[in-house]
């Protein structure tokens, strides 16, 4: 199907910022060859900082999930002021599937029901061909596919916007070049690498390659935790960066 010249479109895909990422050549595409879209994105915070400010998304929609309840009445209240023209339900989850289904729109894409998951493919009304289950991004791409809008270039534009140069002009004031970033945690412990492994990479790459290391990343229980066994461990301690996004 073919977008119309002025489509409003929201993106329903509430992860974190991996599958935000993936999901950035979608927003890019469209704006390509529909320049006077309008773009909303639902999401939750942890990805958030990601697209904020981006040039292809021109609206930001937070849905509080610790909130409970209190988050989909919220949810609810701002949707119902906002009417779509499609609606991308790029997740199959079934607080996202709760959430697709209160948006209005004439047009709900989702993913083809033998690769959806919880019901996902009851809110929506148009669905991906069916195909085996693959990459994340690959899955992503089939939108640009069935909206009939070209994949190439295959764009994430992630910046930086000039207020977070600003940041990190004053950010990298305080480490000392050259200098590299290590992203210990993730926000599934089970994909958590082992923290003796982050050890030896850490004065791996002090020695061999004549690099300081910044500990970055989330302040939570298992990040600080492992920021300080690496303090302690460590030959070459690194920077800990920890919650200064």
């Amino acid at each position: 199907m073919k977008l119309p010249s002025n489509p409003r479109i929201c993106l329903v895909l509430l992860s974190a910022v991996g599958d935000v990422t993936h999901a950035l050549p979608i927003v890019n595409a469209i704006k390509r060859h529909r320049p006077q879209s309008h773009i909303t994105w639902l999401l939750q915070e942890a990805g958030a900082s990601l697209i904020q400010g981006h040039p292809a998304v021109d609206e930001i929609l937070l849905f509080q999930r610790k909130a409970g309840l209190a988050g989909f009445v919220k949810m609810a209240m701002e949707l119902a002021d906002r009417p779509f023209d499609v609606v991308l339900d790029l997740q199959c989850y079934f607080k996202a599937t709760l959430l697709t289904a209160l948006c209005r729109a004439p047009v709900k894409i989702g993913l083809d029901p033998s690769r959806a998951r919880e019901f996902n493919w009851l809110v929506n009304n148009h669905h991906l061909p069916k195909r085996p289950i693959q990459h994340v991004q690959e899955h992503f791409l089939e939108f640009l596919d069935y909206l009939e809008i070209p994949r190439e270039p295959i764009e994430w534009n992630l910046g930086p916007w000039p207020p977070e140069l600003e940041w990190q002009t004053h950010f990298f004031r305080h480490f000392p070049s050259p200098r590299v970033a290590l992203v210990a945690g993730t926000s599934n412990p089970k994909k958590d690498w082992i923290p003796d492994s982050w050890v030896r990479l850490n004065d791996a790459l002090h020695e061999q390659f004549g690099l300081h290391t910044v500990l970055v990343g989330a302040n939570s229980p298992r990040e600080t935790a492992l920021g300080k066994k690496m303090l302690q461990e460590c030959r070459h301690p690194p920077k800990e960066a920890l919650g200064c996004g």
